[in-house]
């Protein structure tokens, strides 16, 4: 049974006031006449640039989108980019992979712009990724009601971005109007940074038609909208695109699975063997890492020193709380001079083994023979 998210009317833009224009100001027949030629002219411009090579009847354009107030702006993807194969897949990803991660909430995703607009599957998301639970009201029928909880999900969602440097293509009125690009930028920005097990499609822009109106004119440009670059590797504190190097555990899993038993087991002994001084046991690496909080107490164990509680959290309940303790941990290993993990955080808290046993195996190599 899937959850219909609720309907409300399309809000019109806000309207704007309106300039006298310089040609009504110098008046006279001449300029009226080449001022409605113009008008004339830059509104046919702007209806083909819209409906040119469009087929009418596959196109969603209300007829509204070419009569705008004065400095109103819209845009609309252009239809070819809507026909290209790489642009139907991301959106196929994207769909298939909140109704994964929705699926016990027996919520299903089948239009992006119908399904999310109004708040509700955007809640339900964020807090299955962020494991925290936002204060909103459950249902809201009413436009401002739908509003005012899309603002409070998209300022959660912004506190988590924005300290990674993520650049907010976005807002409430561009979210809960349907645009499709704001829609897909926040979905991937929001992948990316929680490492959703997918596999984004690289390099997919889209053409979008966008057209002004400016002193009673009606001005369109084309532009391309970037929507992912290569999703390998990404420094999200500076989102360029690296190229990650290959290391043993990359060789490892990829060409000896067989031994990778071997190397857990020998991480696993390590481990327990300064955890347990603390009546701790480890079973599971890539689980019981996780949080971070053996991370940390096994540095202190490592470097004989107390971590102070109030530096971490002892039980984190939420996704930023179980990053904030891996982080710290990394920290810690710098000081006892370490190189900086290759591994991220949120590698570590999503249960990536890979990266969880890059972490250990560092560990291991530097203080193997610590008693």
């Amino acid at each position: 049974m899937s959850a219909q998210p609720l309907r409300s009317p399309t809000l019109r833009p806000h309207r704007m006031k309106k300039e006298e224009s310089f040609l009504g100001k110098l008046g006279g027949t001449l300029a009226r006449k080449k001022k409605a030629k113009e008008v004339s002219d830059l509104q046919e411009e702007g209806k083909n640039a819209i409906n040119a090579p469009m087929n009418p009847s596959t196109v969603d354009i209300h007829p509204e989108d070419t009569l705008l107030e004065e400095n109103e702006e819209r845009t609309m993807i252009d239809p070819n980019s809507k026909e290209d194969p790489k642009f139907k897949e991301l959106i196929k990803v994207l769909i298939d992979w909140i109704n994964d991660v929705l699926v016990e909430e027996r919520i299903i995703v089948k239009q992006l712009e119908e399904d999310l607009y109004d708040g509700q599957v955007l809640q339900k998301l964020l807090e299955k990724l962020a494991d925290r639970k936002l204060n909103v009201a459950e249902v809201t029928q009413s436009e401002i009601g739908q509003k005012q909880k899309l603002q409070t999900v998209l300022e959660a969602v912004h506190d988590l971005l924005r300290p990674h440097g993520w650049t907010i293509k976005w807002n409430v009125d561009s979210i809960h109007g349907k645009n499709l690009i704001s829609i897909l930028h926040l979905l991937v920005a929001l992948a990316m940074h929680f490492r959703a097990p997918i596999r984004l499609p690289e390099h997919v822009s889209v053409q979008v038609v966008v057209v002004r109106k400016r002193e009673g004119l009606l001005q369109t440009a084309h532009v391309s909208e970037e929507l992912t670059t290569t999703t390998d590797c990404i420094d999200f504190n500076f989102l360029f695109p690296l190229k990650p190097e290959r290391d043993a555990f990359d060789t490892l899993f990829d060409h000896a699975p067989d031994k990778l038993s071997v190397v857990k087991k020998s991480l696993i002994t390590f481990v327990n063997k300064h955890l347990n001084k603390l009546n701790l046991e480890v079973t599971e690496l890539e689980t019981q890492f996780a949080d971070g909080v053996y991370l940390v107490l096994l540095m202190g164990l490592l470097e004989d020193y107390f971590v102070p509680l109030h530096n971490f959290y002892l039980t984190p309940e939420s996704f930023d709380q179980k990053v904030h303790n891996v982080s710290f941990a990394f920290e810690l290993m710098q000081d006892g001079g370490l190189k900086k993990p290759k591994a991220r955080p949120e590698d570590v808290v999503n249960l990536d083994l890979k990266s969880t046993l890059r972490v250990l195996y560092n560990l291991f190599t530097k203080y193997k023979n610590v008693e």
